[in-house]
């Protein structure tokens, strides 16, 4: 299991929370007294490995085990499926009980669906005749703290959900998980949404506290002062960008999940061939926790920097006489030199990706379209890209932001496109360029793009941008303010009423509001647009804003919300990232 970040630099304890599942799973356990065989869906191993021990699993009489399709090989009598409510996976238990049957075997089931049980899933264990051999049960896992200013609605699939299938069902879960959050912190006074789904979130945020109110006085202040909700729909282009920050770039070449990364063991300098190590990433790892944010070529910058200092301190050790002092000072430096030699390998390996022509020309392109003046380059671009057979996966990254940037692809080129990505990549790809279009992601123009007239008027594009010393967002893609933080930053400086005209040509509609009995928080609506003059909640406290996005978020966007944080409004606010 990964490394369990350590919370306690947190704004709120979200230790507390972490403390809170960790005590209902094992609850769960208990109650199912002797050995047993805990069996999770691989998924959700990944999240319980933020919040539990396996160690404290073993303790409480657990053999742990992941669901496939495979029968299960445990001699314990008593077996607890521990899974996401999903149909595929209701298929895997019954083929699993009903080979338990065959065998003869006499085992106790029980099935706690993550975060709560549903008709559908229980109508399989219904149709396979087992429902009458499992009991039934939930455990309520809204919110993993992933790192001390992030936590996570575990919902990979919502985006897809919402924009192809039409389930809108994570969207109770994210109002739930926020609600629960509510019990803990306080209601939170002011709300601003933005996007068909977060706008839905807020009102089923508010009819939970109707029907089941969180105690709260004009007295006690909430732990976190706003609530800023936005879809993931109104900023596509940002998540298709190529995120060029240390953590960002980590995520796009060996994809972070769940605050750790698995690569083969030799790039770690590790003498295992061919076998596969977890790098774990979090703010737990002091050096990692100082690099993250960081445009990759400071980064390479200051590891060569740390390096070069500590070999020169080495050097005066062996060839000068030391006191004491100087020789604590010198171990106390060799204790990080483990973190030194986990990114200076990692960057190294991340430089051979981002040295390639083709990493670089396509970054090019991508800052090409986001300018939005080159419409027949980039269409020029794309196409030699499929003639190439490039990664499909690159291909559709710049296909879709070009989509994006133009509000949909003029008919003739928009049936020119998806024939030739058919004939260069293969038939079996037609479902996919079928929801793509569902989504709104790859589509036929429609309308007249209202993308220039967002770039220029949120200042999304920023010239001769200063990597090494930025006094922008824009450092994180290199010239590009993520669309989504400028958003934030409007709420946050002014409010949304200065941009409403921008707010209407984004896709959804937006609201503004405030909630409970807290006339003494500041709103800010009233603020005049200096971000000191909201430095403050009424005990003294910097605000705390709790920033959800619903569709899923880019690593470089959190660390464009920590730079705002830090560097602009240094007194004026804090935040917590959920997606």
């Amino acid at each position: 299991m990964a490394q369990i970040p350590n919370l306690d630099n947190a704004p709120v304890n979200l230790t507390s929370i972490r403390e809170q599942s960790q005590k209902e799973l094992l609850n769960i356990l208990k109650n199912v007294r002797g050995k047993k065989c805990l069996v999770i869906d691989p998924k959700l191993g990944d999240s319980l490995s933020l919040i539990i021990q396996t160690s404290i699993l073993k303790e409480h009489g657990v053999e742990l085990r992941h669901l496939t399709g495979d029968p299960i090989q445990t001699d314990c009598s008593k077996v607890v499926y521990l899974v996401h409510a999903q149909p595929k996976l209701m298929r895997f238990i019954c083929s699993n009980i009903h080979n338990d049957v065959s065998k003869g075997l006499q085992r106790e089931y029980h099935v706690y669906f993550v975060p709560r049980r549903t008709v559908v899933c229980e109508k399989v264990l219904e149709e396979e005749k087992l429902h009458h051999m499992i009991t039934i049960g939930e455990y309520p896992l809204y919110i993993v703290p992933m790192d001390e200013d992030v936590l996570s609605f575990e919902l990979d699939l919502s985006y897809k959900e919402c924009q192809v299938d039409g389930d809108t069902s994570s969207l109770w879960h994210i109002a739930k998980a926020i609600h629960k959050l509510e019990f803990s912190f306080g209601v939170i006074p002011n709300v601003r949404a933005k996007g068909k789904a977060s706008v839905r979130v807020a009102d089923i945020l508010n009819r939970m506290q109707s029907e089941e109110p969180v105690n709260s006085s004009d007295t006690v202040v909430p732990e976190i002062n706003t609530l800023i909700l936005l879809d993931r729909e109104v900023d596509m282009v940002t998540p298709l960008c190529s995120q060029l920050t240390y953590e960002g770039l980590l995520d796009e070449f060996l994809h972070i999940n769940n605050g750790s990364v698995e690569l083969d063991a030799s790039i770690m300098g590790l003498q295992q061939e061919g076998k596969k190590t977890k790098v774990p990433l979090n703010s737990t790892d002091k050096l990692f926790k100082e690099i993250r944010d960081l445009n990759f070529e400071v980064v390479v910058q200051i590891l060569r920097q740390k390096a070069t200092s500590m070999k020169q301190d080495y050097t005066e050790m062996t060839t000068t006489t030391q006191t004491v002092s100087e020789l604590k000072d010198f171990v106390k430096k060799l204790n990080s030199l483990p973190e030194m030699t986990r990114h200076i390998n990692l960057a190294q390996h991340l430089s051979k990706f981002t040295s390639k022509p083709s990493f670089l020309g396509q970054l090019d392109m991508e800052h090409t379209i986001v300018e939005a003046q080159s419409y027949d380059i980039c269409f020029d671009y794309i196409e030699e890209l499929i003639h190439k057979q490039e990664p499909l996966t690159t291909v559709l990254r710049l296909l879709i932001l070009f989509s994006n940037t133009n509000s949909g692809l003029p008919k003739k080129h928009f049936d020119y496109f998806r024939r030739e990505l058919l004939h260069s990549y293969g038939f079996e790809h037609i479902a996919m360029l079928n929801n793509l279009e569902k989504a709104g992601l790859f589509k036929k123009q429609e309308s007249k793009s209202n993308w220039l007239t967002v770039k220029r008027a949120l200042q999304l594009v920023v010239e001769d941008t200063d990597t090494a010393n930025p006094n922008d967002i824009a450092y994180v893609f290199s010239g590009y303010a993520p669309l989504s933080v400028r958003l934030v930053q409007h709420a946050i400086r002014s409010g949304w009423r200065p941009v409403e005209e921008i707010l209407r040509l984004l896709p959804g509609p937006h609201l503004e509001m405030k909630r409970g009995g807290f006339s003494s928080s500041p709103s800010f609506d009233t603020l005049s647009g200096v971000s000191t003059s909201i430095a403050k909640v009424p005990d003294g406290r910097r605000a705390l804003v709790l920033v959800v996005f619903v569709g899923g978020v880019t690593f470089a966007e959190i660390s464009a919300l920590r730079f705002f944080s830090a560097q602009v409004c240094h007194n004026c606010c804090q935040f917590l990232n959920v997606s």
